[in-house]
């Protein structure tokens, strides 16, 4: 799990309450229920209007996913790699089978089982290209979705403020009671602003990074799962690899095992010095 969601907002929220201590300011002033209620209310309402049902809906089902999605290091896909291509070597591609049936990734199990089931290299390619390209674009109807209230947000906050101003003039009769009537008018614009640049904006930039992470990680996994059915050199599909990444995201790679006319090269090496 990944804290800086929970980090980010915990210290947003906190420099704002912070803000209002240091000015004297009453907090209980900016959490006033009916600006809250139609900045909240009808930019969940207008989000729903300019996107399907069936987009909200599964936009809120990935929301957890900005809270407790998982960024999974790139060295440990490839280190699995590596290991598909040692197996495959050593047993040959009809033992992926094996690896297929115990692996918990539904991307990855289906294309060791297509390796194992002879499926021809560039049709493979095909289907996880596709693969790909659908969790792309089921990912970014989420995050659009969030962008989209992010971009309501500010607007009926200050339709709010209006109502509110609405009001006060209508009560211009009674100046006693013009500036608390005012200063609660624009808490409407406040919680808008807020809600967009505290809460939605950054749901929306926190989903489509997880996706983008997610679709680097499968395609590194398809480049080495080809490569894996080409029949490659472990070591050279770890480099290979490696190479597809960010150096900043590389973590330390595995030791790479010895064969044993290497392990044998180096006691050869020093009996001839030694001689």
């Amino acid at each position: 799990m990944d804290p800086s969601t929970i980090i980010g907002l915990f210290l947003a929220f906190g420099s704002v309450v912070a803000m209002v201590t240091l000015e004297d300011a009453n907090l209980m002033a900016l959490l006033l229920p009916a600006p809250m209620v139609l900045v909240f209310g009808a930019t969940l309402a207008v989000g729903l209007a300019g996107n399907t049902f069936r987009d909200t809906v599964r936009a809120f089902k990935d929301l957890p996913k900005a809270f407790k999605g998982k960024t999974d290091k790139p060295q440990d896909s490839i280190d699995q790699l590596i290991g598909f291509a040692e197996k495959a070597r050593s047993e040959g591609l009809l033992s992926l089978e094996e690896a297929a049936v115990d692996e918990k990734d539904p991307f990855l199990a289906r294309a060791l089982q297509n390796i194992a089931d002879g499926t021809d290299a560039e049709e493979l390619r095909i289907l996880m290209e596709d693969e790909i390209d659908s969790k792309m674009r089921s990912d970014h109807v989420s995050a659009k979705f969030f962008a989209s209230l992010g971009g309501y947000a500010p607007t009926i906050g200050i339709i709010g403020t209006v109502v509110s101003l609405t009001h006060v003039l209508e009560n211009l009769s009674s100046p006693d009671h013009l500036g608390p009537m005012i200063a609660s008018a624009f808490v409407a614009t406040l919680w808008g602003l807020l809600s967009a640049n505290f809460i939605w904006l950054p749901f929306a930039s926190r989903l489509k990074r997880l996706s983008e992470l997610e679709i680097e990680r499968m395609t590194l996994l398809m480049e080495g799962i080809l490569a894996v059915q080409n029949g490659t050199q472990p070591l050279l599909l770890a480099e290979r690899l490696r190479a597809m990444v960010p150096a900043d995201r590389l973590g330390k790679a595995k030791s790479a095992k010895k064969s044993d006319d290497d392990e044998a090269r180096p006691g050869k090496f020093a009996s001839s010095k030694a001689a």
